[in-house]
């Protein structure tokens, strides 16, 4: 979240929207939603394995 509030007073709306345009252009829209979720279960997978404690010998 505070990457993103940085970034908000260097990106308007107009850079947003090319972001956009240029991701739908390159990945499809049907490849998109494949993408979002392998990187929510990518972010899933660090979060739980930063909460492990590591084992005591």
């Amino acid at each position: 979240m505070n990457f993103l509030f940085i970034l908000s007073g260097f990106i308007g709306t107009w850079e947003v929207i090319l972001i956009v345009l240029v991701i739908l252009i390159i990945f499809g829209g049907r490849k998109i939603p494949e993408l979002m979720r392998g990187l929510g279960k990518g972010m899933k997978e660090f979060k739980n394995a930063s909460k492990e404690e590591p084992e005591k010998e």
